[in-house]
């Protein structure tokens, strides 16, 4: 009985190293062909994203805003409405910075240089906050921001001023937790082909960052300058409706917007994402080979002399 129990639990641990190299092959690859893309079609897909999160972040508000259901009610309902984001990148195609940071792996199994991966993070970056500021333009354009007889603009508004108050550090802890979250989603994805459940799988992960308040960098992209733009450019009459200053929403400005919050959440976006999940993982397969076969070593003898 010892003996079947043993072998139960080598094949347990077997088993899930097998798993565990098997995604981190996965990784491996999904970073390769993102560094492997022309810088042109990778800024495109890149846009389009930035465009994706973009309008993630509209749903989000347009749900929350005037919801009677309670904090934690309203923020859940909130997040799963944002995981559009990450759903849409996953089944649309789209090249994201928060998980092209997972390219560590790639980078650690010495496929590509540092050069290679710091360049496809740049452009890809790039790419997400021009499509994110198209998106502000179109909803400025839009005056979404009268909607709910301005209650929109005014959620938006608070949402950008929330973001500004973090401490440097906080702000940085934020976007480290954010990203674990984002990444342990995208690698849940690796498990399956089949793209619904690939979609399904993302939802939670992203829902739980966003309801708690954790910080996503290209998000942020988004929400900052959307701020920005509707305390500066909305009229008169939105902040006399909601019987505001313009002036109490002074700190949502571009010096706060990046140096309090978006460098902090970027860096923290890297941290959580290739560090602790990326080469993470890395680090679990590569040291659990030796002790896997150092275990085989003494157990089989073992197990052998008590089935003789």
């Amino acid at each position: 009985m010892k003996s079947e129990n043993t072998q139960t639990t080598l094949v347990g641990n077997q088993h899930a190293i097998i798993k565990a190299e098997t995604s981190l092959s996965i990784a491996d690859d999904y970073g390769m062909k993102k560094v492997q893309k022309s810088s042109w079609q990778s800024f495109t897909l890149a846009i389009f994203s930035g465009m994706f999160i973009a309008i993630a972040f509209v749903f989000y508000i347009s749900v929350t805003t005037g919801s009677e259901a309670g904090w934690g009610i309203t923020r859940f309902i909130g997040g799963i409405a944002f995981s559009l984001g990450l759903m849409l990148v996953i089944a649309a195609g789209g090249e994201l910075f928060t998980s092209t940071v997972l390219t560590s792996v790639t980078w650690i199994n010495k496929r590509i240089t540092m050069k290679q991966q710091l360049h496809c993070w740049a452009r890809v970056y790039l790419g997400n906050m021009v499509g994110a500021l198209l998106m502000v333009l179109l909803i400025m354009l839009g005056r979404l921001f009268e909607l709910a007889d301005n209650q929109w603009g005014l959620s938006a508004l608070n949402i950008a001023q929330h973001k500004l108050h973090h401490t440097w550090l906080q702000a940085f802890v934020l976007g480290i937790l954010c990203n674990v979250l984002v990444c342990l989603g995208i690698w849940m994805t690796f498990a399956t082909k089949d793209l619904l459940t690939k979609c399904f799988l993302v939802i939670l992960p992203v829902a739980m960052f966003v309801a708690t308040g954790f910080e996503h960098c290209i998000a942020n992209l988004f929400m900052l300058p959307f701020g920005i733009a509707v305390q500066n450019f909305a009229p008169d009459s939105f902040f006399m409706a909601l019987e505001i200053s313009r002036d109490q929403f002074s700190d949502v400005n571009l010096s706060n917007a990046i140096f309090n919050n978006l460098i902090p959440v970027t860096l923290g976006n890297i941290v959580g994402g290739a560090v602790a999940i990326g080469l993470g993982y890395w680090l679990v397969e590569n040291g659990s080979f030796s002790t896997i076969t150092s275990t085989n070593s003494i157990i089989k003898p073992a197990v052998k002399t008590e089935v003789d």
